[in-house]
């Protein structure tokens, strides 16, 4: 989120009108902009290394039924190998 500067503090009604606003534009999209809706499938653009275990993700692994989380930049999903795995959405594209 950027900071915003102004020479006059904005008024409350105001800024209920802009948070809105960003609410509304702030989906989570994959690397290529796509935007990432509740129960999709997306694949992966590049080796993951999942932390805690030995697993590597592969290049071009599907993952289905994607959940949204409060982070835009974030994903949580169930890979073959991996349950409760959480994925940043700069290495997915939308199947």
């Amino acid at each position: 989120m950027s900071t915003r500067w102004c020479a006059q503090p904005i008024a409350s009604h105001d800024r209920d009108q802009e948070t809105e606003m960003t609410d509304e534009t702030a989906k989570p999209k994959d690397s290529n902009g796509t935007i990432l809706d509740e129960g999709d499938s997306v694949t992966l653009i590049k080796d993951l290394k999942v932390k805690g275990t030995s697993v590597t993700l592969k290049r071009g692994t599907l993952i289905k039924n994607i959940r949204l989380t409060d982070d835009e930049a974030l994903i949580e999903c169930n890979a073959e190998k991996v349950k409760g795995l959480v994925l940043r959405t700069e290495f997915l594209k939308k199947a």
